[in-house]
């Protein structure tokens, strides 16, 4: 029981310190980023604006550009809320120091009436010859010195604490001037996210005109996208098989005494049969969950992974096998990872997909309107694939896929915060 308590006990005083608040300057990098990705956000709006006849994308930006606004805002308001605390400890401390500082003037005021009635030489003469015995005369003397001394000691101690309150002053006034700017800085975004959503509005009822054609038009495209994804898990069928006959035929060269049925095992499982070396790359792209890079240099997420209701027509879904990337003209894809370039596949006229194999995991990138690298490559991290294609409308997105053999997976979980 004891032993029980002591670990509970444990835990608890623990647990703060797992889940410390963020500081003043991760706080700040934070808005950094924010603000980088509403800079982009703006730039790929302009662009859509420009050059697309569709809004529906209009529409979608605009929605990503309000949610890192809010962002932004509740970024700003915990630092302003952090710098408060802190005005308020400094505030304590500042105080503390001045009830410091008035006992210390006390006392030592008092002392040196006490050291002024006592000044003259003959009074200390006095006090010394007065004394009873030597020993008592030798404790008078080492009084008067340690008293000398700590009149000396209480002076800079006066000293120290009267620089320390100076430089609190100073401290807490910076701070005061800091919040002020954040509160007007966080107002501002506050009355440019209003315009933002009175925009958003416009768009919408745009759309709302003309609902037929839209939700024909999303039909068409998801129809499109269902072809595409049969595709695709096509590849990566063809992929595990390419993948197994190799490790088949390596398997019979390194051991002869393999059967016919051990090897039509391999060959034909639906699973990628791993190498020992193949577990290696599998289990380093499964410990890298959450830290990838972004499969394009600059880029917003325009449509997320999974069934989504449309942004307008909430009746509407929209199928997604992976994520679609909003980016810039000329733009290239980038590998994710270190692996090897397993299919170069025309899934349409204008459009191409690669897809890189890491272990037994893909990572599949399609809309690209050019492709620099063969089936059986290598590939690095952040190695350019191909460019990515431009449609009619002016858009440049990647559509981007991860799975673990054929099971799919949310990419967004699989990329770094940026």
């Amino acid at each position: 029981m004891p032993k029980f308590f002591f670990c509970l006990l444990f835990f608890c005083l623990a647990t703060p310190m797992w889940s410390q608040p963020p500081t003043q300057e991760e706080l700040e990098q934070r808005k950094i980023k924010i603000q980088l990705e509403i800079q982009e956000k703006e730039k790929l709006l302009q662009s859509v604006k420009t050059k697309e006849k569709s809004v529906v994308s209009q529409l979608m930006i605009q929605k990503e550009k309000i949610g890192l606004k809010e962002k932004l805002i509740k970024t700003t308001e915990k630092q302003t809320k952090l710098l408060s605390n802190d005005i308020y400890i400094n505030q304590l401390k500042i105080n503390q120091l001045n009830r410091d500082l008035e006992q210390l003037r006390k006392d030592y005021s008092e002392m040196i009436v006490k050291s002024y009635k006592s000044r003259s030489e003959q009074s200390r003469a006095m006090f010394l010859l007065s004394s009873q015995n030597f020993l008592q005369a030798y404790k008078r003397a080492q009084y008067m010195k340690q008293y000398a001394s700590y009149r000396k000691m209480q002076g800079e101690e006066i000293k120290g604490k009267t620089t320390q309150l100076v430089a609190y002053n100073e401290k807490i006034g910076a701070q005061k001037s800091e919040k002020e700017k954040l509160i007007a800085e966080n107002e501002k975004e506050k009355q440019a996210l209003v315009k933002e959503k009175q925009e958003q509005e416009k768009i919408a009822n745009q759309i709302k005109k003309e609902k037929g054609k839209i939700t024909a038009e999303i039909k068409k495209k998801q129809a499109e996208t269902k072809k595409i994804d049969a595709q695709i898990k096509k590849m990566i069928r063809e992929s595990i098989a390419a993948a197994n006959r190799k490790t088949a035929a390596a398997n019979v060269k390194a051991n002869p005494k393999i059967t016919a049925a051990e090897k039509k095992a391999i060959e034909t499982s639906t699973k990628i049969v791993l190498t020992p070396e193949g577990k290696i790359v599998s289990d380093n792209f499964k410990a890298n969950k959450g830290r990838l890079p972004w499969p394009v240099e600059k880029g917003a997420i325009s449509l997320g992974y999974g069934n989504q209701p449309h942004p307008v027509f909430k009746t509407l879904e929209v199928h997604n096998s992976g994520i679609e990337i909003s980016t810039e003209s000329g733009a290239s894809a980038r590998a994710v990872f270190a692996g090897e370039v397993t299919q170069v596949q025309q899934i349409s006229p204008l459009k191409k997909a690669v897809s890189v194999k890491h272990g037994d995991f893909f990572t599949i990138y399609q809309n690209l309107s050019s492709v620099n690298v063969q089936v059986g490559d290598k590939v690095s991290a952040k190695q350019s694939l191909g460019k990515i294609r431009t449609d009619a409308d002016g858009r440049t997105v990647l559509k981007f896929l991860v799975s673990q053999n054929s099971t799919l997976f949310n990419p967004t979980t699989w990329l770094s915060g940026r």
